[in-house]
């Protein structure tokens, strides 16, 4: 081998780090959002009302969201690795529990348990990619994040074909969750061997001999511009959560699209995730609060779009209303990212970042149920109404943000 051969080799491999990173919350949001394409096919098999699964997945979401501080926590005092490599094996084995037909019960505990080992990926994913590449955060965000919503576009697509075949351990839909299961192990072996090994010295070292005091992570939140962020990162994953948890549903019982039709939708809403290779890069050169307070606006634009349209418009109409609050909502992800990461002290990242997770993921968490009993009570157009409203109101404090800037 050529010495230029082996200098190539060498420059593609620091890119292991975010490659690996990047392909395991690609596996951690497929199996997430394999379940929303499903509820219909749930709700017929089980025989589980609306408001019950928008309670299950709220549990699945819930405890993610009381995994983001811990983990953070166990990051900043152990290893990035270990923690993110620990939470990728058990989603995986949540995974390959639910590749068997089982009861209710089983369903809903396999989602707990995909719940808790994906609730490490991100918090101490962001953490180890922008200790990685310090002067990249951006970009290398914003790889991570479209890997990640890629899932969304990859899960869709992967239901409907295994739907239809038949099953290899149980039905024909589960073989998603064996395929995710098998694919994640590996993944999470190649992570935890190639990994160590990329990182920069000191970007992945412990903190055992003293810890940080709890009251320090607290200390940010004195900051007005960091709590009013922190409530914008709130307001947005209310609504998101809801709108990836129901999207597909409201489009079969409110807009009166065909089920397959509506998968394909829900995709569209992941595939316009490559924006955020732009938004990382633009907040890189331009400043993070402009770039934030123009995704949200699309965001609540496109929601807004969609409610409208619904029953006047076809698909394309609204499958372009989609397309709108995708760019919105996945171009607004790594921004947040980066601008946090710029705002917590690098003794306290992994906790501090897990802290607002925790918050903003619990809000995220409760969403789904609270749209399950209003849709059932109220109907679905209010709920989505009320997700609009909630992505406006994320507009407006990014805008006093930036204004006061």
């Amino acid at each position: 081998m050529s010495r230029l051969e082996r200098s190539r080799l060498a420059r593609l491999a620091r890119f292991d780090a975010i490659v690996l990173t990047s392909a395991l919350w690609f596996l951690g949001k497929f199996v997430r959002f394999a379940f929303p394409p499903l509820f219909e096919r749930i709700a017929g098999v089980y025989q589980i009302s609306t408001a019950g699964l928008g309670t299950a997945f709220s549990g699945l979401l819930l405890v993610y969201a009381v995994l983001q501080f811990p983990s953070g926590l166990l990051a900043d005092r152990f290893s990035s690795v270990t923690v993110i490599g620990a939470g990728a094996t058990l989603a995986a084995l949540g995974a390959l529990a639910l590749a068997v037909d089982a009861p209710l019960a089983a369903l809903i505990a396999a989602m707990l348990v995909i719940g808790a080992g994906t609730g490490t990926l991100k918090t101490v994913g962001v953490r180890l990619l922008s200790r990685t590449y310090p002067r990249q955060t951006g970009r290398a965000l914003g790889v991570f994040d479209t890997f990640g919503a890629f899932g969304g576009v990859a899960a869709p697509a992967v239901v409907v074909v295994f739907a239809g075949l038949p099953g290899v351990v149980g039905a024909g839909w589960r073989t998603t969750f064996l395929l995710a299961g098998v694919v994640g192990l590996v993944v999470t072996a190649a992570f935890v061997t190639r990994v160590p090994a990329r990182l920069p010295d000191g970007a992945d070292g412990d903190d055992r001999d003293g810890g940080v005091p709890v009251r320090e992570y607290a200390a940010m939140f004195r900051s007005w511009r960091f709590s009013t962020f922190v409530v914008v990162t709130i307001l947005f994953s209310f609504a998101y959560n809801a709108v990836i948890a129901f999207l597909p549903l409201y489009l079969i019982r409110e807009a009166g699209v065909a089920s397959n039709t509506a998968s394909l939708l829900f995709s569209a809403l992941f595939a316009v995730s490559l924006i955020q290779l732009v938004t990382g890069e633009v907040s890189d050169r331009t400043g993070t609060l402009p770039v934030m307070g123009v995704t949200l606006g699309l965001a609540t634009l496109g929601l807004g779009s969609v409610v409208v349209l619904t029953g006047v418009a076809g698909p394309v109409a609204l499958g372009a209303a989609i397309v709108c609050l995708g760019v919105g909502s996945h171009g607004y992800r790594p921004v947040r990212g980066a601008y946090l990461m710029s705002a917590i002290p690098a003794s306290v990242a992994g906790g501090s970042l897990g802290a607002v997770r925790t918050l903003l993921m619990i809000a995220g968490a409760s969403s789904p149920a609270l749209v399950g009993v209003i849709s059932e009570t109220a109907g679905f157009r209010p709920a989505f109404w009320l997700l609009t409203a909630a992505l406006a109101a994320a507009t407006v404090l990014s805008a006093v943000l930036w204004a006061f800037e």
